[in-house]
């Protein structure tokens, strides 16, 4: 996919990226001591803990075990702080576009041929999503096996720092009222917790509309005992025996900095001290497989040598697949991120974005547009702002999973990645009628001050299905056939999960399985994705697990 190409889908797909976030940073950016440079780092240091990535799970994780213990945090990519206009509200389409060695997304197409983005940067996912916060539900947390009032706590403490109410402007509350309209009961006013109807959730993006992530969550940490390494690439995990047997142990880790040069970072000589890989659904299992960890069939013939013929590493990954509409409107939209979301369990969500605001060179898209509709009367529906919206749906618990395959040995190259949308029919079934619902949200009386009466909802399909919003082919019915429409034209959530899930790699204590002093603890172990957007549980799972961590060792 060369760069011009992904110029062209980032300004048509910036409507849809409005549903994840406008990126912002927070008034005052923590001044963290102890972040530094990969390049700074002595050749060889010794820790309690290594946490390996420094995301929405790994910042909140490292901040409570530098409670009471020495803890190295390796983040592949840069800071959230360096450059605070980059990741300001506007400029959330030339974040997703840039096609540097450290931006804050790394691009890559799957299998499927979706396009699809990896969080790059300290925080994680929450420095590039849409910023929607809400809890899972209660059969989430019972699954998980942690106590109940550990986690109303872990987000208590999450929430302290990080959240806050989502604004409830024109748009969004036209979607809220058609939403109810169409169907999705009952309302639920604002609230955190996943309940079926409509509701309004929280935001981590403050009242200035100012962005905070997962890294903000590092400032509860005791800044003596802890480091972290930016631009730090792990590139194996190292065993005390590379042969399969009992006593199999990981005692450190070799990383290189922005420069090549090679760092290793050892446990201490404890026994409670541990290596806990938090680097995301795909980087997890990646991490694993470059280290001897994973299927035997994958490993050897790329020369890497096995620790543990672990088959189920990099299997069972899924993504929540993303349809909608876009909606032109004849009356000025403000700039809004998720606020409202329409739950239907076990089925679909719901979620809307409008205004947002684009580049001056994409007022051209408004012509493409507008051959489109064949509507010459109406404005500019992309100029240097988005003057309307759209409505998106996402299919909860996708029955579709997928697998995840080594390219080569180099821990910067992405995986070969086939997350297999809509090969289960119920997931189609399910995208089929949320597209229902959407349309009816559309034709709603309470929407329809931000519709044009001479759009049919028809053509506003007809010019989702003319977008080259993926690499997948189109048909003859594309926009005719909602089944097809679906698979035709599915685009990634980015709520990736899966393939280092628990009682397959991990036991219900995150460790792995057959290794001592090794976990995983993000979204590789879910089986699916909690809540409307995962975010909150993630970061929830991270404090919650370090709580637990530390009390284990403390007594």
């Amino acid at each position: 996919m060369d760069l011009g190409s992904m110029g062209f889908l980032k300004a048509l797909l910036v409507a849809v990226y409005a549903l994840h976030p406008n990126f912002s940073h927070a008034e005052t950016a923590p001044n963290y001591s102890f972040v530094h440079e990969s390049t700074t780092a002595p050749p060889v240091s010794y820790h309690d803990y290594i946490v390996v990535g420094g995301g929405a799970a790994g910042c909140p994780l490292a901040a409570t075990l530098a409670e009471t213990a020495n803890v190295l945090v390796l983040e592949r990519g840069g800071s959230p702080y360096r450059n605070p206009g980059k990741t300001d509200k506007g400029n959330f389409l030339l974040t997703l576009s840039d096609p540097s060695p450290d931006s804050y997304a790394q691009i890559f197409v799957t299998e499927d041929g979706v396009y699809n983005h990896r969080a790059r940067v300290l925080g994680g996912g929450t420095v590039i999503n849409a910023g929607f916060y809400s809890h899972a539900e209660t059969e989430f947390v019972k699954e998980s096996g942690l106590d109940e009032a550990l986690v109303n706590d872990a987000y208590q403490w999450v929430e302290n720092k990080v959240v806050f109410k989502a604004p409830l402007l024109q748009w969004q509350t036209a979607v809220r009222d058609g939403l109810l309209e169409a169907g999705v009961l009952p309302y639920n006013g604002f609230t955190n917790e996943h309940i079926n109807g409509t509701k309004i959730g929280s935001t981590i993006f403050d009242m200035n509309d100012h962005r905070h992530s997962a890294a903000d969550l590092l400032e509860y940490a005791d800044p003596k005992n802890i480091i972290v390494y930016l631009h730090a690439t792990v590139t194996k995990i190292l065993f005390t025996t590379q042969t399969v047997g009992s006593g199999t142990r990981a005692i450190g880790v070799i990383y290189e900095d922005a420069l090549g040069e090679k760092h290793t970072a050892y446990l201490t000589n404890d026994s409670k001290s541990e290596i806990i890989v938090s680097a995301g659904a795909i980087g997890s299992s990646q991490l694993l497989m470059l280290s001897g960890i994973g299927p035997r069939s994958q490993l050897e013939p790329l020369g890497i040598k096995l620790v543990m013929d672990q088959p189920m590493v990099g299997q069972g990954i899924a993504d929540n697949t993303l349809n909608g509409l876009f909606i032109p409107s004849p009356n000025p939209v403000e700039l809004s991120l998720l606020s409202t979301v329409g739950i239907s369990l076990f089925v679909n969500y719901i979620e809307a974005g409008s205004g947002l605001n684009l580049a001056p060179s994409f007022g051209w898209i408004s012509k493409f547009l507008l051959s489109i509709l064949d509507q010459t009367t109406i404005g500019s529906f992309f100029d240097t702002r988005l003057n309307g919206g759209i409505i998106l749906q996402k299919v909860t618990r996708p029955l579709s999973t997928g697998h995840l395959e080594l390219r080569s040995t180099d821990p910067n190259e992405t995986p070969k990645v086939r997350f297999n949308y809509f090969q289960e029919p119920e997931d189609l079934r399910n995208c089929v009628q949320g597209m229902k619902t959407i349309i009816n949200v559309v034709n709603s009386k309470a929407f329809s001050k931000f519709r044009y009466r001479t759009i049919s909802t028809q053509q506003l399909l007809n010019v989702v299905a003319a977008l080259p919003l993926n690499q997948r082919p189109r048909h003859i019915d594309t926009a005719s056939s909602l089944e097809q429409f679906c698979n035709d034209t599915v685009m990634t959530f980015w709520h990736h999960h899966g393939g280092c899930q628990v009682g397959k790699v991990v036991g219900e204590d995150y460790k792995v399985i057959g290794v001592d002093g090794l976990r995983v603890i993000d979204a590789s172990t879910f089986s699916f994705t909690p809540g409307t957007n995962p975010q909150a549980t993630v970061m929830m799972l991270g404090r919650a697990m370090g709580v637990r961590i530390q009390k284990d060792r403390l007594s």
